[in-house]
């Protein structure tokens, strides 16, 4: 999936996309997916000023939207008949290193259980093999995004 790709799939727009690639799916059961952290984002002038931090919170939030990506690929017609992914929990959340500009977010996220219209995932965001931050995710498919 190329990056423009994404913008037929995930709501979410700049500031707040936070997958830039999509490098496999397999449907129903993992993704991975990349996040270039960049000096430009928003967050660097504030956290923390001449040390910039991924925040931890959006870290997740790449992990949930690739979560999300994945829902879609796997749910063929979701998008198209106004449906969508809703974040209805996480779980076991760990940050394990710290995230800074330059810094390539590997994130994978696999399907651990499935009832009905909800999935629980383990999402894991790693950089240069070590890992970032961890955290399952519980997730609803809804049939309108309203």
């Amino acid at each position: 999936m190329e990056p423009k790709d994404l913008l037929g799939v995930l709501p979410h727009r700049y500031p707040f996309l936070l997958v830039d690639k999509v490098i496999e799916v397999v449907p129903g059961e993992r993704i991975v997916a990349h996040k270039n952290v960049s000096w430009n984002e928003p967050w660097t002038q504030g956290h923390f000023p001449g040390d910039p931090i991924m925040p931890g919170v959006l870290q997740i939030e790449a992990l949930a939207q690739a979560a999300a990506i994945l829902g879609y690929e796997s749910q063929p017609g979701l998008k198209e008949s106004g449906g969508g992914v809703l974040l209805m929990g996480l779980d076991r959340v760990r940050f394990r290193r710290k995230v800074v500009p330059g810094d390539v977010l590997r994130l994978e996220v696999t399907v651990v259980q499935t009832r009905g219209k909800t999935w629980k995932v383990k999402g894991s965001a790693t950089v240069d093999g070590e890992r970032a931050s961890e955290a399952g995710i519980l997730a609803a498919f809804v049939d309108k995004l309203q």
